[in-house]
């Protein structure tokens, strides 16, 4: 397995956050830049890739990603403080489902505050809070307490009712539909993790399907549909700079699929 580290990406990052986005007044929803952004991947991070796909580049993206340092779920609140910083406000952090920004301070299990999501539910594969997939700050998101529980261990996919509390995104009884600026992150997240978690290092093996009733399975899906919001959402510059910080500064690995989108197709399209 390979980790590769590096630090050069300084004055990058800064741009990265100024154009990620300004929100006009304290609780507003997050303006996120639609336009597809080029993060700072260090030179020769994914050798070996070119020519690959399917299983093959999957296993090869797995070799490269993995053997990443490892955070305790304490951790996770202060980096969260870091990786999800309101550009507009540093006391603040972005919601995901949501958009809102809220106090850093306000982290915690009441309401109105906000904690931590995991974006691949826990219960899909019963991997708890150790440190690992239960830590991994590329699914872990600041999140509302009740939307959170709103969302719960639900798979994603289109359609359903509004969702108090995160404005665009909506529920049924088995699914969740994030908001239009976010559902590109959502996928990503996802692949991410059905990549990262293969079964080794005495981890479970997670993998993605078409099926929105995965309960406790290692399974996520809906991958049809986060395969279209992939496409339909590129990766903004707030997205980027969130995966440069878990690099730089963090568990040193990367989001492939944030760094290149296409690679979503060439392995499950």
């Amino acid at each position: 397995m390979r980790t590769r580290l590096g630090r050069a990406w300084g004055s990058g990052l800064s741009a990265l956050v100024v154009a990620a986005g300004v929100l006009v007044a304290p609780g507003a929803v997050a303006q996120e830049d639609a336009t597809q952004t080029v993060a700072a991947i260090p030179a020769g991070y994914y050798d070996g890739t070119a020519g690959l796909s399917g299983e093959a580049l999957k296993s090869e993206l797995n070799d490269i990603i993995s053997g990443n340092t490892r955070l305790s779920y304490s951790q996770v609140w202060t980096a969260l403080m870091v990786t999800d910083q309101d550009p507009a406000n540093s006391n603040n952090v972005i919601l995901l489902y949501g958009g809102q920004s809220r106090a850093k301070s306000l982290n915690g299990g009441d309401v109105g505050d906000w904690n931590r999501e995991h974006v691949w539910a826990q219960s899909h594969g019963n991997f708890g809070t150790s440190a690992g997939p239960g830590t991994d700050l590329h699914h872990l998101r600041p999140e509302d307490v009740q939307v959170n529980g709103i969302r719960g261990n639900k798979d994603f996919d289109n359609g359903g009712s509004a969702v108090s509390g995160a404005p665009g995104s909506l529920t049924d009884s088995n699914s969740f539909e994030p908001r239009d600026a976010v559902k590109g992150d959502v996928a990503r997240m996802i692949l991410y993790m059905a990549v990262r978690y293969e079964g080794e290092e005495g981890f479970v093996d997670l993998e993605t399907n078409d099926t929105v009733t995965n309960g406790s399975v290692p399974f996520h899906g809906r991958i049809s549909v986060l395969l279209d919001w992939n496409n339909e959402d590129p990766v903004s510059a707030f997205e980027a700079n969130r995966n440069d910080v878990i690099y730089e500064d963090y568990q040193h690995n990367r989001n492939p699929f944030i760094d290149h989108p296409e690679w979503a197709d060439a392995i499950w399209g």
